[in-house]
């Protein structure tokens, strides 16, 4: 099959980019990336090497599109990936809609123009920013769980995570709006131009060769920056570190992207699913931290109790649905990717500076 990422010289679309080649040699990968992600060129000579054709181009301009070969899929990994994008001053609000709802346009154009397939990667932050903040939890262990309560929880949310009936009310942030109405977008195309579409929220995405940016790559960049002696602080929450995301390793998408790129007629509700790596995954700063001083030293975290915009205390996705519809389970364990990290940036001991510039 004919296969385009785009992003592919991105963490996640240069991982999927190899997962495929390195599976079934019959796939041809085809990939375009615009190379402004601190990073990313680092992945050109690989890729090429491997057999994946490259082009260079913007997925914001249509026009770069024009110039690329027809393929059967599309899989969407690009997009600026972080929750303060459009508000942190680096990224202004109008670039941030641009590039990650009307690139996704310009995919779906080109979706359609040769009637393929489309994946798009979406996120755990498409949900509810105000009903995730107000859940019940309890520290346990230095980190954050769901605690006991008199009050029925939000319908969607469980000891297992949030699942994909979570409410998707605003705010979310600019970030997950744009991945939202791209979501919502990608779905009426495919209804109304006949397309396989399907939208795979995913959880926190890590592994080596992640950019290292708080806001975008936080295990990463948490174990570079502890292994480089950088400043880190917890932030918000009393500043215990408290704090809980799951983990996933964008290589365990493959299996349940093999499937939908041949997959059977399904209605709408099922093009829609969580993956992640779970309850089993989640872990705090806190935790991290733990982890981080036992297998690569000593370090001082700081405190910064100062609350940060759109964090939530407790976001673990549910991939109760993806299991059912693709038998899909996550493979890498938690320790396995937090190892694979530390061990590409003990080999890689410039990689902060080279993939997040100050």
């Amino acid at each position: 099959m004919r296969i385009l990422i785009s992003g592919v010289c991105g963490f996640v679309g240069s991982t999927l980019a190899r997962a495929f080649k390195e599976s079934d040699t019959r796939h041809e990968i085809t990939g375009f990336d615009n190379f402004i992600r601190p990073g990313s060129e680092t992945n050109r000579a690989e890729l090429k090497r491997m057999g994946v054709k490259l082009f260079h181009g913007d997925l914001r301009s249509a026009s770069d599109l024009e110039t690329l070969p027809p393929v059967d899929w599309v899989i969407d990994a690009a997009a600026n990936p972080s929750v303060l994008a459009g508000v942190d001053g680096r990224t202004s609000s109008r670039q941030l809609v641009e590039h990650n709802l009307g690139g996704t346009v310009n995919l779906l154009e080109f979706c359609k123009q040769h009637r393929a397939g489309f994946t798009l990667l979406s996120t755990s932050r498409v949900y509810a920013i105000a009903p995730l903040a107000a859940l019940p939890v309890e520290a346990h262990r230095h980190a954050f769980r769901l605690a006991p309560s008199a009050a029925p929880l939000p319908p969607g949310v469980s000891e297992a995570g949030v699942d994909e009936s979570f409410s998707t009310q605003a705010p979310v942030s600019l970030y997950g709006a744009t991945k939202l109405a791209s979501e919502a977008l990608a779905l009426e195309y495919g209804a109304t131009f006949g397309l396989p579409v399907f939208v795979n929220r995913c959880g926190v995405l890590a592994g080596a060769g992640q950019f290292g940016r708080a806001d975008q790559g936080i295990f990463a960049y948490w174990i570079n920056a502890w292994l480089r002696q950088r400043p880190l602080n917890y932030i918000g929450f009393g500043g215990c570190g408290h704090q809980v995301r799951d983990c996933l390793h964008p290589r365990d998408l493959l299996p349940a992207l093999e499937k939908q790129l041949t997959a059977p007629a399904i209605t709408p509700a099922d093009r829609v699913a969580n993956f992640s790596g779970g309850a089993a995954s989640a872990m705090s700063l806190r935790q991290l931290s733990d982890w981080c001083a036992g297998h690569v030293g000593a370090h001082t975290v700081g405190v910064d109790a100062t609350p940060r915009a759109f964090d939530i205390p407790w976001m673990v996705l549910d991939s109760a649905k993806a299991a059912q519809l693709w038998q899909w389970r996550p493979a890498m364990r938690t320790e396995e990717i937090l190892t694979e990290i530390a061990t590409h940036a003990r080999a890689h001991p410039e990689w902060l500076e080279l993939s997040a510039p100050l």
